[in-house]
């Protein structure tokens, strides 16, 4: 985890340059303003029983956490995110498992820290999507802005496949997601330590607009652990 002292310096150097108002904390304010990103690794274990701080739901009663994990069930695209800013190039891990057949895990990387969706389709999102075993189980996405856009990257779901890529949710299982960007342009999703898709973004997502990360969800019961965010 960060140290506090780190944490102390971002928030004054933050203070001091106007983008928090005074008497407010770095943990309180993650709306678009600008902030210093993080320049040493984050990590998220989920040893306590509250969301703390750290965390920040769009809408409340959503998200909790539960044994070591971050738990969301018929969150319906409104999302938890973590209010510490990512640098540009960046690594984040985490492990995910959906307790549903209908799978459903889903990211949200490089978005404004508070959007969730404002109807039944998520167009309106802010950040780069990585969706596994999306529509009822049976797309891999990686999408940018719009889970439902024209240039969207996917993989069509068939488990009698002998490509692993293809392979759909299996409940309860847990999977090791990789999301990364380092040449300030192209994101690369890997699940189980195989690249599954990528994009690469000419109008890439950076800025105080698109400096942040969440987990979402729509109806399944979805959990997150062990999450790791390594500035590159």
């Amino acid at each position: 985890m960060i140290s506090r002292n780190w944490i102390a310096l971002v928030a004054a150097s933050a203070a001091a340059s106007g983008c928090i108002p005074p008497g407010k904390s770095s943990g309180s304010e993650h709306s678009g303003a600008a902030k210093v990103a993080a320049s040493a690794p984050f990590e998220d274990r989920f040893t306590r029983s509250e969301l703390g701080p750290d965390w920040a739901p769009v809408r409340e009663g959503v998200w909790r956490v539960e044994n070591g994990r971050l738990c969301g069930e018929n969150a319906r695209n409104q999302g938890v995110w973590l209010t510490k800013p990512l640098p540009t190039n960046a690594r984040i891990e985490f492990d995910a498992v959906s307790y549903s057949p209908e799978g459903d895990l889903k990211a949200e990387l490089w978005g404004d820290g508070t959007t969730g969706a404002n109807a039944v389709s998520y167009t309106n999102a802010t950040s780069y999507l990585t969706i596994f075993g999306g529509w009822k189980n049976s797309l891999h996405v990686l999408a940018r802005l719009n889970e439902h856009g024209a240039d969207r990257k996917e993989v069509r779901i068939d488990n009698a496949s002998e490509d692993v890529r293809q392979h759909g949710v299996t409940p309860g299982q847990t999977y090791r997601f990789k999301v990364e960007r380092a040449d300030g342009k192209t994101v690369r999703w890997s699940v189980n330590g195989v690249e599954l898709l990528s994009f690469v973004d000419d109008a890439p997502l950076t800025g105080a607009k698109h400096n942040r990360f969440g987990f979402n969800d729509w109806a399944a019961k979805v959990c997150f652990s062990n999450v790791r965010v390594t500035p590159l």
